[in-house]
């Protein structure tokens, strides 16, 4: 009992409690729920990157048992999370993350299997009788390309792509004529060698079963009507502003950059300017933002309507109007299109009132495009255009940024110093994110872009755009002289900045073919940095730099083959050299790009590193600290075969288009026909014994085997009455070698000539 002292009141004071001091959680799992609660906004941006990671996993795994597994360790996943977890934010991202990435693998395997279409079986002269789908004009070369629709019961693929000489094409080809031709054609070919383009994957999902080259005369019938405003306009400007003036001009106002020749279509590539010469958000952007911007002008003008309608509201409306029609009007590429869904987004924000570029829309764009085009994820045109506008909009959502640059009343020389200060880190930022996709895909990384754009974007987007559109609109009263020679002299000063950017030193240096993994690092690292907002985002850093070291200290192979074992690029002590002397503009430059090497190749004739005869070279390369001899043959002539046999056991490695006999037998490497069948392209670093193939063992995506059409060879007429059918016996590098058999109808004997 608590004894009371006589006469003093009781204490009323309560005991203090003892609060032990705070303890520093330590669970890694709470840390990581009070993150994500802080980062519950940025957490939607995720979505699309699940989906393109399921999409990914598709193109990467070789064939449907992997894919299965993967959608069953996936749906395992987001079960597990949301129902076996602890429910809390870090289960739900988890489970709904799985579940997107189920989706994106289905999407794309559904996707591949729906536009499924038969591809040419062989390479062949057929005689193609069918529908023009699409014109594509190249004046530069002399040629038109056309999409092709061949008429049923041919027995050809159903859609095929053939170059047709201008001057051979009746009225300059329209869409929706029927045209009848005879072509070499071939099936659409794969990557010549590790890290080249592959179009038998893009000819695929674009339903193209065959490629190849017209000759002779060209009959077509009917004018066609789908498509002859947009070879209208394109005519008008080339014909008002002369050479690759012309194509710019073209190529900015309808998406055709055929007339743009191959010199200046380089120095644009080399300073960084190659992208203002396709459609894409910066020309969709500055069309909308002129007409929203008219048409407010305008109306405003008009007090009645100003004060009894939302003229925002209007102009919006006219804004996505002119997104849409100058998306038609450049032919409706898929790049057009996501630029024309993005501006859409924007303008919808705009109309609402919310704020219009915000990483969310750029999300939201970037999943409708996947969810309509899965296949677009692998290109780099999408690739390109969301990490420029991510990287843009995520540098100036940063409240440092944002504050450095935002209005305010200032004197006028600080205004005047702040944009371009602006625009300049802009434009680094936007370089430094482009530049693993460059580098991964076009095999150059460019040093000038960021200063070159500085000057080149305000120019196109005020000068030269703003100009062509009002000597266009003053054509229609024949008043366009003037202008056109203004917008003449912005394109000239666009491309004189364009040479003379492109011939800096170091303008742009070639890196060699990119590990695959180094590039999904910098990703993965890029977009860690971007889509975060807390300080734990800085993490991105440290795979950027690991990605980034990966591609420097990747070696460029020494020895790059093509699939079909004609072509063989060595790297030896006088650089890189190529087998053959008379190889195409177009296997040099693919081998040189992938081999990382600025500029024409050498020739192994020539290299002291080789001997070589009419027949074939042999090669020594000094690679980790021992000598290889390397052994290719450079004709289609046999060599005898005690000889062959005997200079293969003295090589180490044996490379060969034809089938080599059994007792070849080189110390390594065996590359011949029927291996390179199965291989496809091959690379090899030496140094570590490295080999990287075209194509994976057990491979099954659908472009690699394909249904195929067998059509039957075209019969060739003689004016003198013999007629042939063609056999063909090689093609490659995009021509064919073939042998014509003709026999006349009433007498023989035949005779032979070759095409």
């Amino acid at each position: 009992m608590m004894a009371v002292t006589a006469g003093a009141a009781p204490s009323t004071r309560l005991p203090r409690l003892q609060i032990p001091p705070p303890v520093a959680d330590a669970a890694i799992g709470p840390r990581i729920e009070r993150w994500l609660e802080a980062e519950r906004d940025q957490l939607p941006l995720w979505l699309p990157v699940a989906l393109g990671g399921g999409i990914a996993a598709w193109f990467v795994l070789p064939d449907p048992r992997h894919w299965l597994a993967t959608l069953s360790a996936l749906a395992a996943i987001a079960l597990a999370a949301l129902t076996a977890g602890r429910g809390d934010r870090a289960s739900r991202a988890i489970g709904i993350g799985a579940a997107v990435a189920m989706l994106g693998l289905g999407l794309a395997w559904w996707r591949a299997e729906r536009v499924a279409a038969p591809v040419l079986a062989r390479p062949a002269v057929v005689r193609v009788t069918g529908t023009i789908e699409q014109v594509e004009p190249l004046p530069a070369r002399g040629l038109v390309r056309l999409t092709v629709a061949p008429f049923a019961m041919s027995g050809l693929p159903k859609r095929l792509r053939v170059n047709v000489d201008a001057a051979a094409l009746p009225q300059g080809g329209a869409a929706g004529a029927t045209v009848t031709l005879t072509a070499r054609l071939m099936p659409p070919p794969a990557a010549a060698v590790p890290g080249a383009y592959d179009f038998a994957r893009v000819a695929w999902f674009a339903g193209i079963g065959g490629t190849g080259r017209a000759f002779g005369p060209v009959a077509q019938r009917g004018g066609g009507d789908g498509g002859s405003w947009r070879a209208m306009l394109t005519r008008h400007i080339t014909d008002r502003l002369e050479g690759s003036r012309g194509g710019i001009a073209a190529a900015l106002a309808t998406g055709d950059e055929g007339a743009i020749t191959q010199d200046d279509s380089d120095a644009m590539r080399r300073a960084g300017l190659a992208h203002l010469l396709s459609v894409s958000g910066l020309h969709i952007t500055a069309a909308v933002a002129a007409t929203m911007l008219l048409v407010m002008r305008l109306l405003a003008l008009w007090s009645w309507l100003a004060l009894r309608v939302r003229l925002p509201l209007v102009a919006a409306a006219a804004g996505a109007a002119a997104a849409i029609g100058y998306t038609l009007l450049t032919g409706s590429q898929v790049p057009t299109i996501r630029s024309c869904v993005a501006s859409l987004l924007v303008i919808g924000a705009l109309a609402l009132g919310r704020q219009a570029m915000t990483l969310r829309l750029v999300a939201a764009g970037a999943g409708v495009v996947l969810l309509i085009w899965p296949e677009a994820l692998v290109g780099p045109s999408f690739q390109l255009s969301f990490a420029a506008i991510g990287a843009i909009v995520a540098l100036h959502a940063h409240p440092r940024i944002a504050a450095a640059f935002l209005a305010r009343d200032e004197p006028r020389w600080r205004q005047l110093v702040r944009s371009p200060a602006s625009l300049l880190l802009t434009g680094f930022v936007v370089e430094a994110a482009l530049l693993p996709i460059a580098v991964y895909h076009f095999h150059k990384a460019g040093l000038y872009g960021a200063i070159a754009n500085l000057v080149a974007i305000p120019l196109t987007t005020f000068v030269v755009m703003p100009l062509e559109a009002l000597a266009l609109l003053c054509d229609l009263v024949g008043l366009g002289g003037p202008v056109w020679r203004l917008a003449d002299g912005s394109l000239r000063f666009l491309l004189w900045l364009a040479h003379r950017v492109a011939a800096l030193p170091g303008s742009a240096t070639a890196i060699a073919t990119v590990p695959t993994g180094a590039f999904a690092v910098c990703v993965l690292g890029g977009l860690w940095l971007a889509l975060w907002r807390t300080p734990p985002r800085w993490l991105g850093v440290l795979p950027l730099v690991l990605g980034c070291g990966w591609i420097l200290i990747s070696p460029p192979p020494d020895l790059l083959v093509t699939g079909d074992g004609r072509h063989l690029a060595a790297r030896t002590r006088d650089g890189l050299s190529i087998l053959r002397d008379r190889a195409g503009d177009y296997t040099r430059a693919m081998l040189s790009e992938t081999g990382g090497v600025d500029g024409e190749p050498a020739f192994l004739a020539d290299s002291t590193a080789a001997h070589c005869t009419r027949d074939a070279c042999v090669i020594a390369l000094d690679r980790g600290g021992r000598r290889w001899r390397v052994l290719a043959t450079r004709s289609p002539y046999p060599l005898p075969w005690p000889t062959l046999i005997a200079a293969c056991r003295q090589a180490d490695i044996v490379i060969s288009e034809r089938r080599l006999p059994r007792g070849c037998t080189p110390r390594w490497l065996k590359l011949d026909a029927p291996v390179l069948a199965e291989t496809g392209g091959v690379a090899v670093t030496l140094a570590t014994r490295r080999i990287v193939t075209v194509r994976q063992s057990g491979d099954a995506h659908p472009w690699l085997h394909p249904p195929v059409a067998r059509p039957a060879a075209a019969v060739l007429y003689r004016p003198d009455g013999w007629r042939g059918r063609n056999i063909v016996t090689q093609c490659h590098g995009g021509g064919c070698r073939s042998r014509v058999t003709y026999r006349h109808d009433k007498t023989s004997p035949p005779t032979n000539a070759s095409r």
